[in-house]
């Protein structure tokens, strides 16, 4: 069977051993003579799926014992409101870097939480760069936290070099680009990201958070909404996604026989190489979004000359197995996401596309 070119914004694609491995073990897993999906998630079976991908991400992200690992549910957007409910506190002011449309998200639920700041935003240039450290102005009252969007998928940016403030606690959304390349776990208070990326399929939630920060919680939360609640309970205070942790764990496992990190962010660098260097070559064709130093290694925005030339190469590209090209509607234009279980061998192929696109139409768009 051929597989699709991949290029999917999320739900993206996932690595084929891992597909692979999953298909065997689908109805008979560990000789349990049942399928994951059927396991009690109190089981000894499931159990031991959990404690894999725990340490995985131990070992693969090198995080301390200071740190807790939890799998939720809710995506992300669940966590634009649980991480306010749970670190703002009344007299605190938390504090936004805006980038894209999910950190305008992220605000909007903080807002209805407590006092908030924008302390960065690029909204003026049409979310073309990221913010230096130095364009962040931190409010002047008690900050519960620094947030940011680490990737952004819509506009083709992302974090290069993280904030730092002494003092204050950086919470970052990492949906789109964790595991894609080595980061300081310590820089960070907490982490949280939706799995359909980088990490498995839709349904899961990965939260890392420092242990400190759980004595920051009010007592007046919800119980599912408490981050305690998950703490005590291991993830398990009511049934997980059993299927998606297991899937998870696969692919935590599939990263570390890459080569780990180190591994995977050289691969991605050079599957974006690969693209950027198309609009490098034909800059009057190819136009990214992304202003070169802010440019994503997960999420390759740009625009061709014209809207009817936007359309035939989507068609075109589609009609040679590419799959997820399009722009976001708020953007247009066209978007490559190549997240880690996208191989080398479909980005040389868009590549290829685009190269001879642009030969074939380079007279329409000189017009």
């Amino acid at each position: 069977m051929k597989r699709a070119y991949n290029f999917n914004a999320g739900p993206s694609a996932l690595p084929l051993p891992v597909l692979e491995k999953a298909q065997a073990e689908f109805i008979n897993y560990n000789s349990t003579g049942m399928s994951v999906m059927e396991l009690s998630h109190r089981s000894k079976d499931f159990e031991q799926i959990l404690e894999n991908a725990k340490n995985l991400l131990k070992e693969l992200l090198d995080i301390p014992d200071t740190y807790e690992i939890l799998f939720l549910q809710g995506g992300a957007s669940l966590q634009f409101s649980m991480v306010p409910m749970n670190f703002l506190g009344t007299d605190q002011t938390a504090a936004y870097a805006l980038t894209g449309s999910w950190s305008e998200k992220a605000l909007k639920e903080a807002k209805k939480e407590g006092k908030t700041a924008v302390a960065a935003s690029t909204s003026e240039g049409k979310y073309r760069s990221i913010p230096k450290q130095a364009d962040i102005i931190l409010p002047e009252e008690d900050i519960a936290y620094l947030h940011i969007t680490s990737n952004n998928t819509i506009y083709g940016t992302q974090w290069h070099e993280y904030p730092s403030f002494e003092g204050v606690d950086l919470i970052a959304d990492m949906s789109s680009d964790i595991l894609c390349k080595k980061i300081d776990i310590n820089q960070f208070s907490l982490i949280y990201a939706g799995a359909q990326k980088n990490l498995g399929p839709s349904g899961v939630t990965l939260v890392i958070l420092k242990k400190e920060l759980l004595d920051r919680i009010p007592d007046n939360l919800p119980t599912m909404l408490d981050y305690r609640t998950h703490v005590k309970n291991n993830s398990l205070y009511h049934t997980p996604p059993t299927f998606g942790i297991y899937m998870l764990s696969l692919v935590l496992e599939w990263v570390k026989e890459q080569g780990g990190v180190d591994a995977i962010q050289k691969h991605n660098e050079h599957k974006a190489s690969l693209l950027y260097e198309c609009m490098e070559l034909y800059p009057d064709f190819y136009r990214p979004h992304a202003d070169k130093d802010s440019r994503s290694i997960m999420n390759v925005t740009f625009t061709l000359p014209n809207e009817e030339l936007t359309k035939s190469f989507l068609q075109q590209a589609k009609e040679k197995g590419f799959v997820g090209l399009a722009g976001h509607r708020s953007v247009g234009g066209c978007r490559a996401s190549i997240y880690n279980a996208v191989p080398l061998e479909a980005c040389e192929a868009l590549a290829s596309f685009m190269k001879e696109f642009r030969q074939a139409n380079v007279t329409v768009s000189e017009i």
